[in-house]
């Protein structure tokens, strides 16, 4: 009776409970048998093991209004993997190894299909960099979410030796900065973009087929984040530091990772600038400072390496591209553009 009266007030229990066996099914996909039976219990659990010293690593984000543009093309499993991607590459800036994931996805009406689709994504995600999704939390509430909104949510935990955590005072004047490629807007940006295109006016604007991008715009807009750690993992150890840039470009996310009295020299001209920058710019009449303070503008991950190891990085990474070099701050500010 209970359970009628909850379903009437827009709660499915059992349909809930038929979804949760198939997130089950997804979740072992991922696990070692560092992932233990936790049968019974409302946590996930993860046996540590393989480190002398480890320091958890810990992040968490969600992929914005993206998940916008994704619900109007009824796609859903590139955010799914963005969801994991973002929150990995965010520890990697620390050296970390991703360790275990949970995720967290709460929605109005339940689609079974658009769940699945999701959850699908994660997995993807999660199997690409060696995590395990051990947990998480899917909630109905239709008072909070109306419609097809959904909300989604990451959380991942990684560890790395604490004599090979990347902090700001390895980095030294005169250190080399390479620019790893983004494969697009990856989870950034998306309110701005959204705004230029008036997706929420006119979603057909996203099957606008664009001659510079040879496909349609919303393709071009779900492509998904590019996942770091498998390419940077091999070369942890030949470099300083790591910016993952995301919301706030270069300029927000390089001064994060860099000691006050050093600055970051770039030369703006040295990686080629992907053709959805430049149209979402030309469309919007955006300035170049504002272009640069939001989106990524085709680097994802920039490494912050001693000059001697360079070459040795771009061996390993070869789309990667040498951007500029450490500098002594002055009173200026912390990350400098040159022609």
């Amino acid at each position: 009776m209970a359970s009628e009266a909850y379903r009437e007030s827009g709660v499915d229990l059992d349909r809930m409970d038929g979804l949760k066996e198939r997130i089950k099914g997804f979740a072992a996909s991922t696990h070692g048998p560092e992932v233990l039976d936790s049968s019974g219990s409302f946590a996930g659990l993860y046996q540590l093991s393989g480190y002398q010293q480890p320091v958890l690593v810990a992040s968490t984000d969600g992929v914005g209004t993206k998940m916008k543009i994704a619900a109007q093309l009824g796609h859903f499993e590139s955010v799914g993997q963005d969801l994991v991607t973002l929150n990995v590459n965010d520890i990697l800036t620390r050296g970390a190894k991703p360790l275990f994931f949970l995720d967290y996805v709460a929605f109005s009406n339940l689609d079974p299909q658009r769940l699945d689709n999701l959850m699908r994504g994660i997995t993807w995600g999660c199997r690409e960099v060696g995590c395990a999704l051990i947990g998480g939390e899917t909630a109905m509430m239709p008072q909070v979410y109306s419609g097809d909104e959904m909300d989604l949510a990451g959380f991942v935990v990684g560890a790395v030796e604490r004599d090979q955590l990347l902090e700001s005072n390895n980095i030294e004047a005169g250190n080399i900065l390479v620019g790893v490629p983004s494969s697009g807007l990856h989870t950034n940006g998306f309110s701005l973009v959204r705004q230029v295109f008036n997706t929420d006016g006119d979603p057909n604007v996203l099957y606008r087929r664009l001659d510079e991008l040879n496909h349609q715009l919303g393709e071009e807009l779900l492509v998904p984040h590019r996942s770091y750690y498998p390419l940077m993992e091999p070369v942890l150890g030949l470099v300083n530091g790591l910016a993952h840039i995301t919301g706030g470009g270069l300029p927000g996310k390089l001064p994060a990772i860099l000691p006050g009295d050093l600055a970051a020299e770039i030369n703006k001209g040295s990686w080629p600038v992907l053709p959805i920058f430049k149209i979402i710019q030309a469309e919007g009449g955006i300035s170049d400072d504002e272009m640069y303070r939001v989106f990524n503008m085709g680097l994802g991950m920039v490494a912050v390496c001693p000059e001697a190891n360079t070459a040795k990085i771009l061996e390993c990474l070869p789309d990667a591209v040498v951007i500029g070099k450490m500098v002594p701050r002055g009173d200026g500010e912390q990350v400098v553009f040159s022609a």
